[in-house]
């Protein structure tokens, strides 16, 4: 009967891992006074060859790091004997578990086994001491750093609205793209304002011939209607030469050839870096210009003068829809830039004074810390019925049809709950079990029964801890708890998990509890605490 009943246990239990000790773990004492030293020794047995790193602690658990000593080495044989000690001490009495340790042996992970210590408080004999009478209530200063989260804020506040005014200054300063009646004006401003740029002068020749050039065929583009701006050299002046034909221009060849020589100069300049000499760039810009004036002379007039005033006010509208629509765009971009800024700067700011954490936390999210700060929910579940409560409502799981059916013959009844899964951040699970004929369940050989199937299983670097378990009613069962390493087949990517399993068995009836979570989430920690501290039991006789 107890044989079949293990084989069942061992088929519903969620798997479990081990791994063969690596490092060894001891401590001097487990019970000292409060600020005394506990030395936590490391002790690790490795090849010549092998590189061991033990980590630089401040703190280990609850307690504080004192003192890290050196690490002595003994040569035994061909091997090391590494040995690692830490002072630890602590200055509130109570119950303390020192937890694991990582150590990096040939950059591989190794966990050290954690150990329960007990500070306690030094005795005061009051017999020999004198008496005095309590103190009068002093009202503590206000310590609250309220103001300096207001002054940073105040601070970036300040910071956003600087860089808006700076920039809305700028833009005010810049020159504004004019709006012109003709094609010829505005080339004619144009070459005016870059002679006063005087960027040849400042040794910017490149940017002036290619803003001379631009000059010209802007206006091309504008007052022949031909695609200046995108052609090549070659393609322009055969391009001039087409539209001078349909248009019936009187075009000279000194015209033609004038151009072409200023825009292959310019081609020199920006391509292979050629630097002329100031009377050649003098001699170009009068050429450009005296070209633009002949064009323009030989461009016929096909329209009369009110249709051409009409045509011209038309672009003139155009243009001004062009560069408004150029400034509102500005304006939102200069809007979405300054909010970055800030929220960018909020955060930094956060970075800065509470830290990475408290920002990923509070601001990012936290799917675990959601749970622990939402609405909490008491309810019983199963029958013999486990009352707990829980973060979330547990929804009903059906494990019957996975089981044989010879296993189901010992059942009369099995219930299941769970919240998440083995994938998740967090799970939980509340399982019970009860009996057609009663049964009493060795709860430390079923463990150690599902944890040897688990590793069949594909369980890898398992630590397991059991313990002796007591409800706040006085119900005593066992508490498994450790750490293994969860493997993602989808993903191929691994995970350290924490669990812990309670198991409670009673004539007739089995209760189970089991949680899960990434080992080193504090928030997980804090859930799984809450939820084992409100375990309450009800019998199967009841």
């Amino acid at each position: 009967m107890k044989i079949k009943f293990y084989l069942l246990f061992i088929l519903i239990t969620t798997s479990l891992f081990a791994q063969q000790k690596k490092v060894e773990t001891s401590i001097d004492t487990t019970k000292n006074k409060i600020g005394a030293e506990f030395k936590l020794t490391l002790k690790t047995s490795v090849d010549t060859l092998s590189k061991v790193v033990f980590p630089k602690l401040k703190n280990i658990g609850a307690l504080e790091v004192i003192q890290s000593y050196p690490v002595d080495t003994i040569k035994k044989d061909d091997r090391y004997e590494l040995i690692k000690k830490y002072g630890l001490t602590q200055f509130d009495s109570g119950k303390y578990t020192i937890p694991s340790i990582k150590i990096l042996i040939n950059n591989k992970e190794y966990l050290t086994d954690s150990i329960k210590v007990e500070v306690a408080n030094v005795q005061v004999d009051t017999l020999r001491q004198k008496m005095y009478d309590i103190k009068d209530i002093v009202k503590a200063e206000d310590s609250s750093n309220w103001w300096k989260y207001l002054l940073g804020i105040l601070l970036l506040l300040g910071i956003g609205a600087f860089v808006y005014w700076y920039t809305k200054i700028r833009q005010k300063k810049k020159i504004v793209e004019e709006v012109y009646k003709t094609p010829i004006e505005k080339a004619t401003s144009l070459l005016n304002n870059l002679e006063k740029k005087e960027l040849w002068q400042h040794g910017e020749v490149k940017a002036y011939y290619s803003e001379l050039t631009d000059i010209a065929r802007n206006y091309i583009e504008e007052a022949i209607q031909i695609p200046a701006m995108e052609s090549t050299t070659s393609e322009l002046i055969e391009g001039l030469k087409t539209a001078s034909l349909k248009k019936k221009m009187k075009l000279s060849q000194e015209t033609i050839e004038n151009l072409f020589a200023v825009l292959k100069q310019a081609d020199l300049v920006k391509f292979a870096k050629s630097t002329p000499l100031e009377f050649e760039i003098t001699e170009d810009r009068n050429r450009i210009q005296k070209s633009i004036l002949t064009l323009d002379e030989a461009i016929p007039v096909e329209v009369p003068i009110e249709e051409d005033t009409i045509l011209n006010e038309a672009q003139k509208q155009k243009q001004i829809q062009i560069l408004l629509r150029k400034k509102r765009n500005q304006r939102i971009a200069i809007a979405v830039g300054t909010v970055v800024f800030l929220l960018f700067a909020t955060t930094t700011y956060f970075i800065a004074t509470k830290g990475f954490d408290y920002v990923k936390d509070n601001i990012l999210g936290h799917p675990t810390k959601e749970l622990l700060e939402g609405e909490w929910v008491k309810s019983e579940y199963g029958n013999p019925g486990v009352i707990v409560e829980t973060p979330k409502v547990l929804k009903r799981m059906d494990l019957t049809k996975s089981l044989p059916k010879d296993g189901m013959a010992l059942i009369k009844e099995m219930q299941s709950f769970g919240y998440g899964s083995l994938l998740d951040n967090f799970y939980l699970m509340v399982s019970t079990m009860k009996f057609k004929k009663e049964t009493t369940v060795d709860l430390s050989k079923a463990i150690e029964s599902s944890l040897k199937i688990l590793e069949t299983q594909g369980a890898q670097n398992m630590i397991v801890k059991e313990e002796d378990f007591q409800t706040n009613n006085g119900i005593t069962g066992k508490k498994g708890y450790g750490t293994f390493t969860r493997i993602d087949s989808n993903s191929q990517t691994s995970s350290k998990i924490y669990y812990e399993i309670l198991l409670f068995g009673q004539e007739g009836g089995l209760q189970q509890v089991m949680i899960l979570h990434e080992e080193g989430d504090r928030y997980a920690t804090e859930l799984s605490e809450r939820i084992l501290n409100s375990v309450e039991l009800k019998t199967a006789s009841n």
